[in-house]
C-alpha cells in the first residue's frame, strides 16, 4: 500500500512539475512580428531590443514594450489657426510618421504617439500663424513643407521620422467666404472691362489710320462710300440714286477702280 501511495504521489508530482514547466515556458517565450520590435526592461533597467521572431525572457523579471515600425497616419482635424492678418480658420491636415529607432522612442519620451500629435498641432499653428490669409490659400505647398521640416527636426531626438505632411482643407468663416467670393467677382469684372477697353482702343487706332488714309486719298474715300451704299442697298433691297452733279466724279472713281482691278489681274497673270 505504501509503495502504491508513493507511486501515485510521484505521478502527481510529475504531472504538476510538467504543468508548471509548461506555464514557465509559455511565459518565457515571446513572438514579435516582422514590423515590430520589443524593448526589454529587466527590473526596470533597459537590457536590449528584441525581434522580429521568437525570443526568451525571464518571467516576473522582464517587462516588454512593443513598438510598431510601420508608417502611422495622424489625422489632425479642425486645428484652430489665427493667421497673421487675424483671420480665424480651421485647418484639416494629415501627418505621416514612423519609428526608426525604437530604443529612443521608448526611452526619450513618455508617450511618443501623443507627443507627435501634440507637437504637430503646435507646429501647424505656429507656422500658419506667420502667414496671412492670401499666402495660406495660395502658397499651401510651401507652408506644408515648412511644417514637415519643423516637425521632423523636433521629433528626430525621439527616433521618429516624419515622412509627409498634407493640408487637406482650410475652412473659413461664412462671412469671409462671402467676402472672398465678392472679391473674385470684382476681379473678373475688372478683367472684362480691361479686355473691352483694349478692344475699343485697338478699334479707335484702326479708325484713326483709316481716316488718315481717306484724307490722303479722296477717291479711296469715295470708293468706300459707294461700297457702303451698295451694301445697304443689297441688304434693304433698295435702289441708290446719285445726283447728276456727282456723275463725273463717280465715273472717275469707277475708272480708278477698274484700273486697279486690271493691274491686279495682270499681276496674277504674270
Amino acid at each position: 500500500m505504501q509503495e502504491a501511495s508513493l507511486l501515485v504521489m510521484g505521478m502527481m508530482a510529475l504531472v504538476v512539475g510538467v504543468f508548471l514547466l509548461i506555464i514557465v515556458v509559455a511565459a518565457s517565450v515571446r513572438i514579435v512580428k516582422e514590423y515590430e520590435r520589443a524593448i526589454v526592461f529587466r527590473l526596470g533597467r533597459f537590457v536590449g531590443q528584441r525581434g522580429p521572431g521568437v525570443f526568451w525572457i525571464i518571467p516576473g523579471l522582464d517587462r516588454l514594450q512593443v513598438v510598431d515600425l510601420r508608417t502611422v497616419t495622424y489625422d489632425a482635424r479642425t486645428i484652430k489657426v489665427i493667421t497673421k492678418d487675424n483671420i480665424r480658420c480651421d485647418v484639416d491636415s494629415f501627418v505621416f510618421y514612423r519609428v526608426v529607432d525604437p530604443e529612443r522612442a521608448i526611452l526619450e519620451v513618455e508617450n511618443y504617439i501623443r507627443a507627435v500629435q501634440n507637437l504637430a498641432k503646435t507646429v501647424l499653428r505656429d507656422v500658419l500663424g506667420t502667414a496671412d490669409l492670401d499666402d495660406l490659400l495660395s502658397h499651401t505647398e510651401e507652408l506644408t513643407l515648412r511644417i514637415h521640416r519643423e516637425i521632423d527636426r523636433k521629433t528626430d531626438p525621439w527616433g521618429i521620422k516624419v515622412t509627409d505632411v498634407a493640408i487637406s482643407d482650410i475652412l473659413l468663416p461664412e462671412e469671409m467666404q462671402r467676402a472672398i467670393a465678392k472679391q473674385a467677382e470684382a476681379e473678373r469684372e475688372r478683367r472684362a472691362r480691361i479686355i473691352i477697353a483694349e478692344g475699343e482702343y485697338m478699334a479707335a487706332e484702326k479708325m484713326v489710320k483709316a481716316a488718315e488714309m481717306y484724307a490722303a486719298s479722296p477717291i479711296t474715300f469715295k470708293i468706300r462710300e459707294l461700297q457702303t451704299l451698295a451694301e445697304i442697298a443689297r441688304e434693304k433691297n433698295l435702289v441708290v440714286v446719285t445726283t447728276t452733279g456727282n456723275s463725273d466724279e463717280i465715273a472717275r472713281v469707277f475708272a480708278v477702280a477698274q484700273g486697279t482691278d486690271r493691274q491686279q489681274q495682270q499681276q496674277r497673270g504674270k
